[in-house]
């Protein structure tokens, strides 16, 4: 199993629509990626850290694939422009993106 991890760091100023994030990004990219093994997506929204402090990222997603190839199929196929065009609807965040080996 393959997990692509997307981290929006909290920044002063930036702009981030969580309702448009979960409303249609979201669908938007399961919608894409289904038919290339997207298994499941989960979105964290960032909340007070350790503390009281802010978090440090004001959302994560985490979309898990069959392996690899299937993930590396979903980015790199027709609808992954899409998906990718579709961040700026949504955030001036640059994301930080990992992919991971699931074990």
């Amino acid at each position: 199993m393959a997990v692509f991890t997307v981290l929006y760091p909290a920044v002063d100023g930036a702009k981030f629509d969580l309702d448009y994030y979960e409303a249609t990004h979201i669908p938007l990219a399961k919608a894409a990626f289904k038919d290339t093994g997207l298994e499941s997506v989960q979105v964290l929204k960032g909340v007070a850290g350790a503390g009281g402090g802010p978090a440090p990222y004001v959302a994560i997603a985490l979309l898990t694939f069959r392996d690899a190839a299937a993930l590396q199929a979903s980015l790199a196929g027709p609808r992954g422009p899409e998906v990718m065009a579709d961040v700026a609807n949504f955030t001036d965040i640059q994301p930080i993106a990992q992919i991971s080996e699931a074990r």
